[in-house]
Formats: structure tokens, C-alpha cells, sequence
């Protein structure tokens, strides 16, 4: 039987829960099993927002989550009138979002059993973002449930988090990540291999690469960059190309949206429908939607260079495996004779201390650290013998 979880890959402990939850709710009444407010944490890719989705999805179906009605289909897709789900495209979510989101939230569901709020990204928000999150769920609307997803509990406010119930997905085996991309996406098994491996159990980015021929020659080329430190000069270009790369994959992904979003935007203002220029309050919405997409722009270029920084510590982790006489669990094996010459030729301590240094680039990143010259000071690290 289809259900709305079974794309939940290895997460079978989380599906016992949620289904356990999603029966419970029928009774109207907050129990141990179902409560107003959840926090789903777990590594990138392990599929918390898709858990989250799949929750809201089974508590509005009339089926507990059949996954073919109109009710789920339209929760899936943001369309249904007692579901929110909030996705941030920006670097952070502000107080007056949360606010405007409070005030559509506060009337009962329309459709009867339960108003569902997924938000994506709750590490994103900001303190005072959160404090104002904080106070609707201390005092929850009677039909209300609100579902947080962060990549650890501690990115969640502590007020917050003492008063949700916490889920914590964890990583997919490769073999499960193969699997689904062959029989859900109908990848040929070496690609799908391939794929999982390179990607670390992270579902969607297995997937992106495997349907992405332009994106695995990014990877080819950053894989390389290690094998170029020979000089402060060579590091200083490694940084360089590092940032581009990345810049392209993310515009490759956001111009075509981009100007699709505009010309949406415009055209609901009435440009082009009787030959004169947009109504009133035109301008300025168009000028907000560019900045937004400006802020969109910038997260994912950062989000892009996150995971070319993954891409090369899986390098310096196979180097390690080789180096400690694991070889057999390389996860570049198409590297395999480079990266064998390369812990030949370099001592132990320092691969351990370039992965710490990948490490901390990634938390300076995040801190919103500017890219270029993050990448340039990571890229001298690596160069040390």
C-alpha cells in the first residue's frame, strides 16, 4: 500500500512514530503520542523537511496519509488551505515573516481536523524571529501543529525545543540511497552507485548529480584542485576557481527562475495587457522581489561552496583510509591511483589537520564570512606539506 512516507529512505524508526502520531490525532485531544509542536533534526539529506511534509500530508488526509488524494497532493505542493510550509530562500527568516505568518495561522482549519505549519529552515531564524515564534507556541491554537526543521536541536532557540517533541532522522545507508535512485528515479545502477557514494547518503544531492551531467564536471574539476597546491600562487587560483564553479552551478539553477518570477509579476500587475506599463505599486514590488531574489542568490552561491568544501574533505578522507590501510572504503574510487600517490607522498598528521581546516571553512561560511577570501585562507592551509 502507497503512503506519503514511504519516500522516507531509512528512516523506519521516524515512520513508526509519525504514523503512531497521525492515529492518535483522530481523537481531537493532545496526547502522548500527538502533541502541537515537533522538532525534526537530522544531518543534511536525511529527509527532515520530507518527514515533516509526509506528517502534514497524513494528519489533513481523511486516509492518514494515502498519498493519492487531493488532500495530500495539495499539501505536498503548498496548495492546500490548512497547510503552510515555509521555505526560506534567504539567509535568514525576519520577525515581520514570522508575524505575517502568525496572523494567517490564527483562524481554525477550514477543512476540519488539523491547520498544519511546516517550517523548513528554523534554524534560520532570527533571535527576535523566534521569540515571536516562541509565544504562539506556548500558547498553541487548539487545532494548530507546528513542525521545526534544523539540522541539530541546538540550533533551535532552548525555549523553543523544551517544548517540542524532538525527532531525530539520521543518515540513509548508501545502499538505501542506491536503491531508491534506481527504483524511484530509474537511474542505471552504476550511476546510482556512484551518486551515493559521492554524495554521502544525501539524497537530493545524489539525485541532482545523477540527472546532472554539467554538475558532475564541476565535481570532476573541484575533486582535481587538491592535486594543484604546488605553490601560494596555485592556492590563491584553487580558491579562485573554487568560488566560480560554484557561483555558475548555483546561477545555473536560479537565473532562468529568476526571470520567470519577474515576468509573473509583472504581468499580475497588468504589463503587456492593454499596452501601458504596471499598475500602481508595480515598481516596488518588482524592486522588493529583486532583492529577495538578490538574498536567494547569495544562500545558494554559500550553500554551493558548502558543498564543493564537502566534495574536497571526502578527498582528504580517502587519503586518511588509505594512509591508515583502509582503502577498501574509499568513497572516490575513481580516484583511486591519485589519491594513493597522494597519501604517499604527504604525512599523516597533516591530512587530519586540512580536514579540520575544511571544517572550520565550512563554520566561518556559515557565519557569514565573505567566500573568496574564506576559500583563499583554506586553500593556503591545504597547501602545507
Amino acid at each position: 500500500m502507497i503512503t506519503v512516507f514511504d519516500d522516507l529512505v531509512g528512516q523506519e524508526h521516524i515512520i513508526e512514530i509519525l504514523k503512531g502520531a497521525v492515529t492518535a490525532s483522530r481523537t481531537g485531544e493532545e496526547s502522548q503520542e500527538m502533541t502541537h509542536a515537533w522538532v525534526f533534526t537530522g544531518p543534511p539529506g536525511s529527509g527532515r523537511s520530507s518527514a515533516a511534509v509526509a506528517f502534514a500530508q497524513a494528519l489533513i488526509c481523511p486516509s492518514n496519509g494515502c498519498g493519492t488524494c487531493s488532500d495530500c497532493n495539495s499539501a505536498k505542493t503548498s496548495g492546500h488551505p490548512d497547510v503552510e510550509i515555509i521555505r526560506t530562500e534567504g539567509l535568514s527568516i525576519k520577525v515581520e515573516e514570522v508575524r505575517e505568518l502568525l496572523t494567517r495561522v490564527a483562524w481554525a482549519p477550514s477543512k476540519g481536523g488539523w491547520r498544519v505549519v511546516v517550517m523548513e529552515d528554523a534554524d534560520r531564524l532570527t533571535e527576535s524571529a523566534a521569540n515571536a515564534l516562541l509565544k504562539v507556541i506556548e500558547e498553541p491554537g487548539t487545532r494548530t501543529v507546528w513542525l521545526l526543521c534544523a539540522p541539530t536541536l541546538h540550533d533551535v532557540l532552548p525555549t523553543i525545543r523544551s517544548r517540542c517533541r524532538h525527532l531525530q532522522l539520521r543518515t540513509p545507508s548508501l545502499q538505501a540511497v542506491t536503491d531508491v535512485l534506481i527504483k524511484r528515479d530509474n537511474i542505471a545502477p552504476g550511476m546510482a552507485d556512484f551518486a551515493a557514494r559521492v554524495s554521502q547518503g544525501h539524497i537530493g544531492r545524489a539525485k541532482y548529480l545523477a540527472t546532472n551531467e554539467s554538475v558532475r564536471s564541476n565535481r570532476k574539476l573541484i575533486m582535481q584542485l587538491p592535486l594543484q597546491l604546488g605553490s601560494l600562487a596555485a592556492a590563491f587560483q584553487a580558491a579562485q576557481t573554487l568560488v566560480d564553479l560554484a557561483t555558475q552551478e548555483a546561477n545555473e539553477s536560479s537565473d532562468e527562475r529568476d526571470e520567470r518570477e519577474i515576468e509573473k509579476l509583472q504581468e499580475a500587475y497588468g504589463k503587456g495587457a492593454t499596452g501601458r506599463g504596471m499598475a500602481t505599486g508595480g515598481a516596488k514590488a518588482v524592486k522588493e522581489l529583486e532583492k529577495e531574489q538578490k538574498s536567494r542568490s547569495t544562500r545558494m552561491v554559500r550553500d554551493s561552496i558548502d558543498g564543493a568544501l564537502l566534495d574536497i574533505a571526502t578527498f582528504y578522507r580517502d587519503v586518511m583510509m588509505v594512509q591508515s590501510g583502509n582503502a577498501e572504503s574509499m568513497i572516490n574510487t575513481d580516484m583511486r591511483q591519485e589519491i594513493e600517490s597522494y597519501a604517499a607522498s604527504h604525512p599523516e598528521h597533516s591530512t587530519i589537520l586540512k580536514i579540520n581546516a575544511l571544517m572550520d571553512a565550512r563554520t566561518n561560511l556559515a557565519r557569514n564570512a565573505a567566500p573568496l577570501v574564506t576559500c583563499e585562507a583554506l586553500m593556503c592551509q591545504l597547501a602545507r606539506k
